[in-house]
């Protein structure tokens, strides 16, 4: 059977726009049930029975099963339902796309900063737009109209119109997303990442563990020289990372998880997930990091209330030894101040 011009117009709009063409078949009867209304309102919207025949592209309304077509429906019908139709077919392709970046969640993306409003940055990814709000942007970044990044795509929410691809950078997921894409080990599903704690911008703890004895599951993330980890650190803008290995038991997990401080001594209460650390004086404030926050990121990275205290050997802090105070007797003490004279 030849292909009528109105076929293969139907099958050019659907495979330009990556729809189906039942789909825009679907929404030119739409079209035709409004168009039809128009001109007869009292007639019931169920009781209308558009017909358009996929090859030919003839158009008929049935009411009630009867032909009811009026004359010259075909050109009245086309001019009222383009505007339907276009808005149908968008709505249509549309909804594709977010199909598609719905498979694409806990993936990363790179996209070009198309507009950066005040609440949000919004990127071309290529078919799609994706926003990022204020609170998945890193705050020591500045984002610039036309500057290329990577993003997390973290999920599709409802907006003020309609379903809304979100990216992040800010998520920890990003980071673990990075590392997927970095490390072969991680991408195969021989070293898995365990847990992970960030505060964006400045600092990550992450914890993995390798299936294989043979492969060092941190060894494989840092890569050789560090340049698996170097080129993640500098995707980031020199956010700090520390991977460590994970252990099943709290102790050692805790222990590892204040690197790089040195730990000399732990105390856990299992049942109140809480543990007093000690470390030498010279390590507390590197336990403690800058403003709590490598305590605070452990914290996180274990689950565990962490209590840090000194172990009191800092030898800057011991007492200089006293003077031996002298035997002799004031007489000779005043002798030996005029000899000096």
């Amino acid at each position: 059977m030849a292909i009528s011009e109105f076929n293969a117009a139907l099958n050019q709009v659907a495979s330009e726009r990556g729809i189906s063409p039942d789909s825009v078949i679907n929404s030119i009867k739409l079209a035709l049930v409004s168009a039809y209304k128009k001109d007869f309102p009292n007639v019931p919207s169920e009781d209308i029975d558009p017909q358009v025949d996929p090859l030919t592209g003839e158009v008929k309304i049935l009411v009630a099963g009867k032909d009811a077509t009026p004359p010259g429906f075909g050109r009245i019908a086309a001019q009222t339902a383009k505007q339907v139709i276009l808005q149908k077919i968008r709505e249509t392709e549309k909804q594709t796309i977010i199909e598609e970046y719905k498979k694409k969640v806990g993936q990363i993306v790179s996209g070009y900063i198309f507009r950066v409003d005040r609440n949000a940055v919004v990127l071309d990814l290529g078919r799609a737009q994706g926003v990022m709000p204020a609170n998945e942007q890193v705050p020591t970044e500045t984002y610039m109209a036309n500057r290329k990044i990577k993003v997390l795509v973290k999920e599709i929410a409802e907006g003020p119109k309609g379903e809304e691809v979100i990216v992040s950078r800010s998520s920890p997921r990003f980071i673990e997303a990075l590392f997927t894409q970095e490390v072969p080990e991680i991408s195969s599903g021989v070293v898995k990442v365990e847990a992970m704690a960030r505060e964006a911008g400045n600092r990550t703890k992450m914890a993995v563990a390798s299936s294989d004895e043979r492969v060092d599951p941190v060894g494989a993330c840092v890569g050789q020289k560090g340049v698996r980890v170097q080129s993640i650190v500098a995707e980031l803008g020199d956010e700090k990372i520390d991977i460590i290995d994970y252990n099943e038991d709290p102790g050692k997990f805790i222990i590892a998880s204040l690197s790089p401080a040195k730990v000399v001594g732990i105390k856990v209460n299992e049942k109140r997930r809480e543990s007093e650390v000690t470390v030498p004086d010279d390590q507390l404030s590197l336990a403690i990091g800058k403003d709590g926050q490598n305590v605070r990121l452990a914290a996180k990275l274990t689950g565990w209330k962490i209590d840090i205290k000194g172990d009191g050997s800092n030898p800057q802090e011991e007492k200089a030894p006293e003077k031996k105070k002298s035997k002799k007797s004031p007489k000779e003490v005043a002798k030996t101040k005029k000899k000096d004279k």
